[in-house]
């Protein structure tokens, strides 16, 4: 039998490639504007944090998500996705 491919993202923070159901996905879209997606399927441009604090911390700092997403963060979606990072 095949073996079932594991699809593989990158963080943007600290670069290292990981399973992509070990990642945390934020979504920026036109409906929605940008929003943490739990599923992995919505629609819209999307990047991708490790379930860390430091990588989390570090994407802060150097606005890593922002530059990814071509947006600028609130501190409302920062408070949301560390929140989904301590899970």
């Amino acid at each position: 039998m095949k073996t079932k491919k594991i699809p593989m993202r990158k963080c943007v923070a600290c670069g290292l490639n990981k399973p992509k159901g070990e990642m945390l996905r934020i979504v920026k879209n036109k409906e929605e504007g940008i929003v943490v997606d739990t599923t992995g399927k919505k629609n819209g441009r999307g990047a991708y944090i490790c379930k860390d604090l430091e990588c989390l911390e570090k994407a802060k700092k150097n606005k890593k998500i922002s530059h990814a997403l071509n947006a600028e963060l609130s501190e409302e979606i920062y408070k949301e996705i560390s929140s989904y990072v301590m899970e």
